[in-house]
């Protein structure tokens, strides 16, 4: 089937659900999530076995995870037909769909994107169509499939939801370029692509997320938090932690720390020459490591690690550009970098940010609200993520942020928006101004 005949069924099946009111494509939000968490374990096997990234155990998770922590952030949210009123504004908003959305998917996270993207774009009655990494087609086939399946069971069009079942560059910028709105996920080149498509495109930017230990904080709590963040799924989500800055004096208890909550801490420098030289190749992130467990790229590196290890933290002298372990690592590798003041560890992550990362996330250990606030202001992240895993930057029960697949980085990150996407940007909204009393008498200046 050609991208011009997936468009133009997409368009039908819209006008089939041109009439639901919100009860009704709340139902298709129900339905489609349910079908995914209750088939959250076969999914990831599939993706393990396709795309050999990642953790099982995690990606079950990651699946259960996205299916309702999203249907949970939408399902009482209006999105149909008038969604609010502002009466001293005078102000009436009504709901309209921006049309067939097309979603380029990465070999990272094959059911959580064409889920989440797809949810937020029925949320406003748009149509999907997705365009998988190859690397990656049979599990997003499968997810899209299943999706399919769970909208017919209440009624509902299945080719809202499509999917290209062999992709390729050259359909993925047909797609771009016949939708009328895009959702890239995936590396710059990707998102220019998006931008440069002649139509409206949400693209998401690399993550490098650094993370600071403050001195006021439980060493012990904030090593588990950073090796359930560096570890999540072999560290291949973007919201992964990839650097903890911590204060110099207490280096001996936060290694032990590490070490206690199964990180293999490296310290040798012939070691840490090893790791580097097999996770980059001539400066880049070395292929056949990423989304590998510790051990094998230990072994890989001729590094002894005990088997049970959960992360890799290696110590480094230097950030920035001078040292390669402060770059973005789809692996479960932590950096290790002390500071002496407050100051310069927000210094030293906004070095990592700017050589790569940047708009992107942080995460601070701290219960100081002036340093919590300090950050927020120095660092050029979208998110600071203060006592959490890193990777509740993509929204979580446990804090405000809009539960997404696709975590926007503003113009830091070459994008176009700064927070978390969700529905409303996949909606259009006309707004009704009635007359109002007038707020000021022509002179405001007065």
């Amino acid at each position: 089937m050609t991208i011009k005949e997936m468009v133009t069924q997409a368009r039908v099946a819209m006008e089939e659900i041109s009439g639901y009111d919100q009860e009704q494509v709340d139902k298709m939000l129900y339905v489609i999530s349910k079908a995914v968490f209750e088939q959250a374990e076969p999914l990831a096997k599939l993706a393990i076995e396709e795309t050999r990234l990642g953790r099982l155990d995690h990606k079950i998770g990651k699946n259960q995870g996205m299916a309702t922590n999203i249907f949970a952030s939408l399902k009482d949210k209006a999105s149909v037909d008038v969604i609010r009123e502002i009466p001293e504004e005078g102000l009436v908003e009504i709901a309209h769909p921006v049309g067939v959305i097309g979603s380029v998917t990465p070999t990272t996270n094959p059911t959580i994107t064409p889920l989440g993207n797809g949810l937020m774009a029925l949320k406003g009655k748009n149509a999907m169509i997705v365009s998988p990494h190859p690397r990656s087609k049979k599990t997003t086939k499968e997810t899209i499939e299943l999706m399919r399946e769970a909208l017919v069971s209440v009624g509902a069009p299945r080719d809202l939801l499509q999917v290209i079942e062999e992709p390729s560059i050259e359909l993925s910028q047909e797609l771009m370029k016949s939708v009328d709105l895009i959702v890239a996920t995936g590396g710059p080149g990707l998102v220019k692509s998006a931008y440069s498509s002649g139509h409206p495109a949400y693209g998401v930017g690399p993550g490098n997320v650094q993370a600071i230990l403050d001195r006021d904080f439980d060493v012990e709590v904030a090593a588990e938090l950073s090796v359930i963040g560096r570890s999540f799924d072999n560290g291949i989500v973007c919201a992964c932690q990839q650097s903890l800055i911590y204060p110099q004096e207490k280096e001996k208890e936060v290694f032990e720390a590490l070490s206690q909550k199964q990180a293999a801490v490296i310290t040798d420098k012939e070691d840490l020459a090893k790791l580097r030289n097999t996770l980059f190749i001539d400066g880049r992130a070395n292929p056949d490591m990423i989304g590998q467990d510790p051990k094998i790229i230990a072994d890989a590196a001729g590094v002894e690690i005990p088997a049970d290890s959960q992360i890799i933290a290696v110590k480094v002298d230097a950030v920035g550009k001078s040292e390669l372990f402060c770059k973005e690592k789809m692996a479960p590798v932590l950096a290790l970098k002390s500071y002496d003041t407050f100051e310069e560890a927000v210094g030293f992550a906004k070095e990592n940010l700017l050589l790569e990362g940047a708009g992107h996330s942080a995460g601070l250990f701290s219960q100081t609200k002036e340093h919590q606030i300090y950050a927020g202001e120095v660092l050029p992240v979208s998110r600071v993520v203060v006592n959490q895993p890193t990777i509740d930057a993509g929204g979580s029960p446990a804090n405000g942020l809009n539960p997404t697949v696709s975590l926007g980085c503003g113009s830091w990150g070459n994008n176009i928006i700064s927070e978390n996407l969700t529905y409303t940007h996949l909606i259009n909204i006309s707004r009704v101004a009635l007359p109002i009393q007038p707020k000021h008498d022509g002179k405001p200046w007065d």
